[in-house]
C-alpha cells in the first residue's frame, strides 16, 4: 500500500490547500520544490508536497529511477488526495497541483475529481525539441479552473508555440519572463531566479483570490 510521504508549508488554517506533485528528475525536496513551496506558503496557500512512488525508491536507495507507470502515478495521486480528504480537507478548499509531470498527472485527474483547481508550475507541453508531438488532447476539453506557469522560453512548451494551441477557456497564464523549465532566466535577462519565483508564486495567489 503507498503511504503518502508529505511535507508542509504555509498556514494551517489556509482557506485553501495546495498539493502539488514534483517532476520526473527531481522529488519534492528539489531545490525548485522547496522554493516554491515556501514561495506560496507564504502567500497564504497550505503546501503539501508529496512524492511518487519511483522517487521514494530512489531516496530509499541512492539509485536513479526513472518515472512510474501513468496508472502508478495517477494511483499515487488518488491515494494523496484520499488521505488529504481523511484529514479533514474539503474539496472545496483543494486544489491540484506540480511541477511538470506532476502537474500533468494532476491535469488528467482533476476534472474527475471535481477538485477546486488546478496550478501547473511549468507545464511539458511537448517534449524538448519535439514540438509536432504535443500533449494537449485532455487540455482542450478540461472544466476544472487551472492556471499555468509558464517560462516565455520552456523548451516543453515556449510562449510562441502554446499561443498556437487551442486550449479550454478556463485555462489561464502567468507567464514567467526569461524562464526556462524550473523558470531560470539568463543571467544577461538581468532578472532573478528568485523574482521568478514570486512572480509564480504572485500569480498563483492572485489567481486563487479570485476564483473565490
Amino acid at each position: 500500500m503507498y503511504q503518502p510521504d508529505w511535507l508542509l508549508d504555509g498556514p494551517p488554517d489556509a482557506s485553501r490547500h495546495l498539493i502539488l506533485a514534483h517532476g520526473a528528475g527531481e522529488g519534492m525536496r528539489s531545490g525548485f520544490m522547496q522554493a516554491m513551496a515556501r514561495e506560496l506558503g507564504a502567500a497564504g496557500l497550505r503546501v503539501v508536497r508529496f512524492q511518487f512512488p519511483y522517487m521514494v525508491e530512489t531516496e530509499r536507495t541512492g539509485k536513479r529511477r526513472p518515472p512510474d507507470r501513468q496508472a502508478v502515478l495517477l494511483d499515487a495521486w488518488h491515494q494523496t488526495i484520499d488521505h488529504a480528504l481523511a484529514e479533514g480537507i474539503e474539496l472545496p478548499r483543494l486544489l491540484i497541483g506540480g511541477k511538470s509531470l506532476g502537474g500533468r498527472m494532476a491535469s488528467l485527474i482533476a476534472d474527475e475529481l471535481s477538485v477546486a483547481g488546478l496550478v501547473c508550475l511549468g507545464y511539458p507541453f511537448h517534449p524538448p525539441g519535439k514540438p509536432d508531438r504535443p500533449r494537449i488532447e485532455h487540455l482542450q476539453t478540461l472544466r476544472t479552473p487551472t492556471l499555468i506557469c509558464q517560462g516565455t522560453r520552456d523548451p516543453f512548451g515556449n510562449e510562441a508555440e502554446v499561443s498556437t494551441y487551442s486550449l479550454s477557456p478556463v485555462i489561464r497564464f502567468a507567464w514567467i519572463e526569461d524562464g526556462e523549465h524550473s523558470f531560470r532566466p539568463r543571467k544577461e535577462s538581468g532578472i532573478t531566479w528568485q523574482g521568478n519565483l514570486s512572480v509564480a508564486a504572485d500569480a498563483v495567489r492572485e489567481w486563487v483570490a479570485g476564483s473565490g
